[in-house]
């Protein structure tokens, strides 16, 4: 168990307004956790301190060659005043599997769930509670050698840093417009596409560009070596629902393993759902449209939780699914998912975690 040292702040922000918007990832709570790592101490020095600025070297290696992870969960307050966290151990689980594939120690679970109880705690009073709302829980993890050359450094900084967020979709669930790379790569098996850093996001920038200019919101990657292989979208995974059949790309290497994309999997699955995880060639997807087969598509990840897609565009052809509407079975989840997420729906996969 950690030893975390407590230093609470001595001049408390002033909490959003109950009818604040709470752009996403623009508001930050009171305190942050920190901990820090050397080679030969470990992980130690665990403490909760103010929301402040981190002071690093200019030559600190996360700078120069990107050695970094981060995470992306949530916490809710229920009706009966109980904060929940949803899956975290799937968190924790892919944070460290992104810490061993970049070379950066793991932390053990026990120790991780704890500082992010810990610090959710600290900062309770800043759990919104309108429908929709909940607190993001950024973890993440810096090189913070002051060294240039390329290594693994020796040491690091864990900080978990807290944003209370505003529904996703704030008059409730909107299908999305989006445009499928096929110029661009963004990962390929044997690389980083299955971690959860930086450097996936940072390349998938160019082509998000590109499909906001011609008016879409997210952009879906096919694989990198034959250029035909659905792989996932900017932010989330990616589900297509064909013929009775819900279908997502198998994992392979370069996708990355969502926690809610393993949930929908297994509440699809609870549900008598045949569900398929296998390599999905584009022209099946344009097959099925224009056969009428192409029932509903998805996408699932922390954000949104479930994003019904109403337009898909890939070359010179526009996918216009279900009139642009919301599909069934995109609905329930999000509502089976959500409601399970703020104590409405019994969780009967033990799902959530009380902090």
């Amino acid at each position: 168990m950690l030893n975390i040292r407590y230093e609470k702040t001595a001049t408390p922000k002033e909490l959003p307004a109950k009818n604040d918007p709470l752009k996403f990832g623009t508001i930050f709570t009171d305190h942050m956790f920190v901990m820090d790592y050397e080679t030969v101490k470990g992980w130690h020095d665990a403490r909760i301190i103010p929301y402040q600025p981190i002071s690093l070297d200019p030559s600190a290696m996360v700078f120069h060659y990107g050695q970094e992870m981060f995470e992306g969960l949530k916490a809710y307050k229920t009706e009966d005043g109980r904060v929940l966290l949803f899956r975290p151990n799937k968190n924790i689980e892919r944070a460290n599997n992104t810490n061993r594939r970049i070379c950066i120690p793991e932390i053990p679970e026990e120790d991780f769930l704890q500082a992010i109880k810990e610090v959710v705690k600290t900062d309770e009073a800043w759990i919104p509670t309108k429908p929709g709302t909940s607190l993001y829980i950024r973890p993440f993890i810096i090189a913070t050698d002051p060294f240039l050359g390329v290594r693994p450094s020796d040491t690091y900084k864990f900080i978990i840093i807290l944003s209370p967020v505003g529904a996703y979709y704030p008059e409730g669930l909107d299908p999305v417009k989006i445009w499928i790379e096929d110029e661009y790569v963004r990962a390929v098996k044997g690389g980083i596409g299955e971690a959860k850093t930086g450097a996936n996001y940072v390349a998938s920038l160019k082509s998000q560009v590109k499909a906001h200019e011609e008016g879409y919101s997210q952009v879906l990657w096919l694989d990198g070596v034959n250029r035909k292989y659905i792989e996932e979208v900017g932010a989330m995974n990616i589900f297509f629902k064909i013929d009775g059949k819900i279908v997502t790309p198998v994992l392979n290497g370069s996708i990355l393993p969502g926690v809610t994309r393993d949930s929908v999997i297994c509440l699809c699955k609870e549900w008598g759902l045949p569900v398929e995880e296998r390599k999905i060639d584009i022209a099946e997807i344009k097959k099925a449209y224009e056969d009428g087969t192409l029932e509903e598509v998805f996408g699932s990840g922390t954000a949104a939780v479930i994003s019904p897609v109403g337009q898909l565009r890939w070359e010179d052809t526009i996918m216009q699914v279900r009139d642009g509407g919301i599909g069934e079975y995109s609905q329930k989840l999000y509502d089976t998912i959500t409601g399970i997420q703020l104590g409405k729906e019994k969780d009967i996969l033990g799902w959530t975690v009380e902090v």
